[in-house]
Order: C-alpha cells, then structure tokens, then sequence
C-alpha cells in the first residue's frame, strides 16, 4: 500500500543502502557511500574532525593489531568465573541498574530530522555521535546508510505469501498487533533510546507495529512508563533470547524487520547460531535483518588486558559485561545457515579521533543486512544464498 511504502521511505536509517562502497580517492569530492563519506586525504589533517570514514590499514597496522589481540587473549578468565559470568549475563551491573532507575527519557535525547532517521544514542558511542551530529546533522544514526530500493519495497508490500500468511494469523488468538500489515521487531531495546524515534514515525503510518524487547525488566519497564509509548503501536516485553523455549508473544513469520545492534556481541559464542535461527523463523518472506556490532581488531577489543579473554575473540568488560568482535565471514556464515540470503555485508572501519590529547583510534564494525527468501512458486522449498 501507499502508507507503507511511505513508512518504509521514512525508516530510512534502518536499511542499508544497495550500491557499492567508492574507494578512497585523493579529491575533495565526497563520495555516495553507505557508511559515510569523510575521506582522510591529507594525514596532515587528521586531527581536523573527530572521525574519519573508510579507513584502509596498512599491513603494519593490520599486523600490530593482530599481535595485541594475541597477547591479550594468552590469560584466559578462569572456568568457574566464566560459568559465573554466564549465570549473571542477565543480570545488569549495579551501576546501569541505577542509571536505568535515575535516567530521564525524552524525545530530545532520540532527535529526528525532516527524513526521520534516527540517532541512536548509546554511551559506548558518544563520541561516535557528536561526530555524526557535527558532520552529518542531528539526524544521523549509528545504524546509518539502511534504505529500502523501489524494488525491495515491491517485494515486501506485494508478498504473494501475504494472503497465505493473513489466513494463518486469522486462525491464531488475537495477539499484540495482530491487526498491523507492517511490523517490526527490536532485539535489545535497552531504555527505548531508539524505539521513541521510531515511534514518533509509527503513531502517523497506519497499519504499522513495533515490538521491542530487552532481558532487563527494568529497561522495558522504563520504556513503558514514557509519554510517547501507546499500546495502540507499540508492545515492550522482557525476553531473553538466548532462552530457545521462551514464546515471543506473536507467531512466527509476521515481522517485516528485525533490528539486532550491538546485541549479538553480548551473547555467548556457542548459543549465537541458535539465536539467529530463532529470529529468522519470526521473518516473513522477504523480511529484513539489520544488524550492526562489533568487529574484529576494533580498538575496544586490543584495549582489553590480560586476564578478561573469555574465549576466542570474547571478552568480559570490568562491569561484568561480555563482548565479541566478528568478522564480516561470521556474520555471513550465521545468517546464511539461518536460511536468510545476504543483501549487504560491510565492514565499517572509521579513524576515531580525540583531537585535545592527540590520540587516534581504529573503530571496526560489521553494518549488514540480510532477507528472508520469498518462496518459489515452482518449488516452495527453493532459496538462494549468495556467497561472501
């Protein structure tokens, strides 16, 4: 329908974009990429901005990154306080406890531009969005570059398993958004910092619904204490992911788009592959997965000192909290094996920079975006996976 394709074109920070990254080129003239477009041309200039796009390593960086990951993965965390972390993985440190307590919300917090796109405002990432913010305008986002094309839009507002799969919904209990012919999903939703942008689009689009979900009752609870949430669109629920017999509280195979940033990283490696699984059997055909985290070598990871490696590539913070850091072949591997077919898989390397002491940081992150196949209509069964 007209409404959803419009509402589609205002989601546009949640799609990424389908053209090619440019390379880095020795001109002024800016690039059309999908993950920014400030090129460091003069290394004289470096400490000119506060982060620099597209970022190419040398061997030598690339191999003293190697080495210092190396060198803090020799101590590994002891087995009994690795069993410990896992237990409490869903309990949140004491001192975000209390912030979730004390924090005031508003929509001033979650700016929106004329477009819509959203500022997602994450403390590891402060610095990361006054950059954004400067260069780029108030409503840039850390999940930046995400775009629906004409025919994807197609594919999803003119599903022939749409009628297939309203007659399944119309034998099921009536459930929340059970009347939405749009509907998204948030994994992680922590204090609603991004939900509440979202939600100012939603609560003008007919037809839409959004779930969001976070292991932290009092997160969700913070979400639905906010003015601007209404059950009418929106339902917050407490959900552990990594709990495979834990219900959602819908069907499977209803949402349009899933949301997953800078959640995965969070979870155990081995229990990864059966939270992708999960989420991919809630995707209707042609459904998208947007994910953003953590990639391998990113300065958060060749931080970490002895002793906090937990396994290969995972490591446990000082609050307790524990990180991975992929590469863009994981990340294909894991979707892929979950049945969904890759759209876009980037690496987004960016020069992070603290202009006062003079410190420059190499940020690594995987941005992708992966469907739901639609089903042939010669052989149901039928679906293609492309390779990395």
């Amino acid at each position: 329908s007209l409404n959803t394709a419009n509402f589609i074109r205002r989601l546009s920070a949640l799609c990424l974009r389908k053209t090619k990254m440019q390379r880095r080129h020795q001109s002024n003239r800016r690039p059309t990429v999908p993950l920014g477009s400030r090129i460091l041309t003069d290394p004289s200039k470096v400490f000119e901005h506060n982060m620099w796009d597209h970022m190419q390593w040398s061997q030598e960086e690339e191999e003293n990154a190697k080495r210092k990951a190396a060198e803090n993965s020799l101590v590994k965390v002891q087995s009994e306080d690795q069993d410990k972390y896992e237990r409490e993985a869903k309990i949140l440190p004491e001192k975000r406890r209390q912030e979730f307590k004390t924090e005031k919300i508003s929509l001033e917090h979650t700016k929106i531009n004329n477009d819509n796109s959203f500022s997602l405002k994450n403390g590891m990432f402060e610095e990361e969005e006054k950059y954004r913010e400067k260069n780029y305008g108030s409503g840039s986002t850390a999940v930046q570059g995400y775009v629906y094309n004409k025919n994807e839009v197609k594919a999803l507002t003119a599903n022939p398993q749409d009628k297939k799969c309203g007659e399944e919904l119309g034998k099921v209990e009536s459930f929340p958004g059970s009347d939405a012919t749009y509907r998204i999903l948030e994994v992680g939703c922590g204090a609603g910092n991004s939900v509440f942008p979202i939600l100012k689009v939603l609560c003008n689009t007919p037809g839409t619904f959004l779930y969001c979900c976070d292991f932290a009752s009092g997160a969700v609870d913070l979400v639905k204490s906010h003015s601007s949430y209404n059950s009418a669109w929106c339902s917050a629920f407490v959900h552990d992911v990594c709990d495979d017999a834990l219900p959602y509280p819908f069907p499977d195979e209803i949402l349009d788009v899933i949301l997953l940033v800078f959640v995965l990283s969070t979870i155990h490696p081995d229990r990864m592959q059966r939270v992708v699984n999960r989420l991919a059997k809630l995707l209707k055909p042609g459904g998208m997965l947007l994910f953003r985290d953590y990639g391998r070598y990113d300065t958060a990871q060749l931080r970490f000192k002895e002793g906090r490696c937990l396994s290969e590539n995972f490591y446990v913070r000082g609050d307790g909290t524990r990180v991975y850091f992929f590469t863009k072949e994981e990340v294909w591997n894991m979707f892929t094996l979950a049945g969904l077919s890759e759209v876009q898989n980037l690496i987004d390397r960016r020069l992070q920079v603290n202009r006062k002491k003079k410190v420059k940081m190499q940020r690594v992150w995987i941005q992708s975006k992966f469907q739901k196949p639609l089903l042939s209509l010669n052989n149901p069964g039928e679906s293609t996976k492309r390779h990395p």
